[in-house]
C-alpha cells in the first residue's frame, strides 16, 4: 500500500498544484479586468471632465459675448442721439438772440421730429390711449373722473404721459384718466 498511498499523495499533490495554478491564473485574469475597469472608469471620467469644462468655458463665453452686445448696441443709440443734443445745443444758442417766436417753435418741431423719427426707426412706436375702452394690462390710471359724456365711461378721457411700445413690447405704460 505504500506505493498506492505514494501514488495518492502525488496525485493529491498534482491536484493541488493544478487547483493553486488554476486560483493564480484566475487571480491574474481578475487583476487585469480590474485594472482594464478601472483605466476605463479614469478615461470616462477625464472625458467628463473636460466635456464639463467645455460646457462651462462656452457659457461663460456667451454670456460675455451678449454683454458685449448689449453694450455695443446701446452705444450705437446713444451715437445716434448725440446728434440731436447738438441740434438742441445750436437751438439753445440761437435762442439767446432770436425775438422771431415762430421760428423758435418752428425749430424744436424740427428737433423733435428728428426725435421722433429716430425712434421710429429703433422700433419704437406710440402706444395710442385716448379715447380707447380702458385696459389695466395696458394703461396705468392715475385717476377717475366723472365721464363728461356718456360714450366715454369706462373710456380714457384724457392722456397724462404717452405710453411707448419697443417691437411689440410696452416700454411705458401710457398714464391716463378714465371717465366713471
Amino acid at each position: 500500500m505504500t506505493t498506492q498511498d505514494e501514488n495518492n499523495e502525488e496525485l493529491q499533490d498534482n491536484l493541488e498544484n493544478e487547483t493553486q495554478d488554476q486560483v493564480n491564473a484566475d487571480a491574474e485574469e481578475t487583476t487585469e479586468e480590474t485594472v482594464e475597469e478601472v483605466d476605463e472608469l479614469q478615461a470616462l471620467n477625464d472625458k467628463y471632465i473636460r466635456l464639463y469644462s467645455d460646457f462651462d468655458n462656452y457659457r461663460k463665453r456667451t454670456i460675455r459675448e451678449k454683454a458685449d452686445i448689449i453694450s455695443s448696441a446701446s452705444g450705437e443709440v446713444i451715437k445716434d442721439l448725440l446728434g440731436i443734443m447738438d441740434d438742441f445745443e445750436r437751438a439753445i444758442a440761437n435762442n439767446e438772440n432770436v425775438e422771431d417766436v415762430d421760428s423758435l417753435k418752428e425749430g424744436f418741431k424740427l428737433i423733435y421730429h428728428k426725435m421722433e423719427t429716430f425712434l421710429t426707426g429703433k422700433g419704437v412706436e406710440h402706444l395710442e390711449a385716448k379715447e380707447k375702452v380702458f385696459d389695466p394690462e395696458i394703461h396705468e390710471a392715475v385717476t377717475n373722473i366723472p365721464a363728461p359724456t356718456d360714450e366715454l365711461k369706462g373710456k380714457v378721457v384724457d392722456v397724462i404721459e404717452k405710453g411707448y411700445t419697443l417691437k411689440g413690447k410696452i416700454l411705458r405704460h401710457p398714464k391716463v384718466v378714465v371717465g366713471q
